[in-house]
């Protein structure tokens, strides 16, 4: 396993986790909801604005009128998505910089470019468990509701949307982004870890002598 291919592995898995993090940040299905009163009609619901779709394709989404009328789970989720995408921007610049392929116009140490790669795979592992939280947490709550005795059978329920699974992706992602980077980072310094042979173990053949 060459160590140039792990860091250039995590970056790519990086940017994509970023892609989904943010995809997920923006999206509007995070839960979505359909009635049989009003079969034409489902619900969903994001971090940013519900959107009522119609049956024939149109889409009306109105953005939260106020951060103080927002649910405690949304708002959680909301905070944690934007530091997860901040931090997983973060942790797929740094490594740039970092990688084998990359010469500047100075030579940089090795030292200098393996510790870019293991700031960008802390970020990208941070970057993970903040995506993993608020999308698992949203998840658990909304089990939860779904399964409550409490509430009557014909009160519709919210179901998991297609950024719940986004967000799984984008967390997993980021971690294995991550693993890479500091794997290779590993690899990299035991490389470079000079092997000293003590002169006495060396085997010094006899030496013969013909008169």
């Amino acid at each position: 396993w060459d160590v140039g291919a792990a860091e250039l592995l995590g970056v790519l898995v990086s940017a994509g986790a970023w892609l989904c993090a943010l995809a997920t940040t923006l999206m509007s299905t995070w839960l979505t909801l359909s009635t049989e009163l009003l079969p034409s009609e489902s619900y969903q619901l994001g971090l940013w604005e519900t959107c009522v779709v119609q049956e024939l394709g149109s889409m009306e989404c109105r953005p939260y009128s106020s951060l103080l009328g927002l649910p405690p789970d949304i708002m959680l989720a909301r905070i944690l998505m934007c530091c997860a995408v901040a931090a997983g921007l973060l942790g797929l610049l740094l490594p740039i910089p970092g990688l084998r392929l990359v010469n500047g116009c100075r030579p940089r140490r090795a030292r200098d470019k393996r510790a870019l790669k293991a700031a960008g795979g802390a970020l990208s592992l941070a970057a993970g468990v903040l995506a993993l939280v608020p999308v698992s947490y949203i998840a658990h709550m909304t089990v939860v509701r779904f399964f409550d005795e409490s509430l009557p059978e014909m009160v519709p329920r919210w179901e998991f949307g297609g950024a719940l699974f986004c967000g799984w992706a984008a967390g997993v992602l980021h971690l294995l982004a991550g693993a890479l980077l500091l794997t290779s980072c590993a690899r990299h310094r035991d490389r470079q870890v000079p092997v000293r042979v003590p002169l006495g173990r060396l085997d010094i053949g006899t030496r013969t002598e013909y008169v």
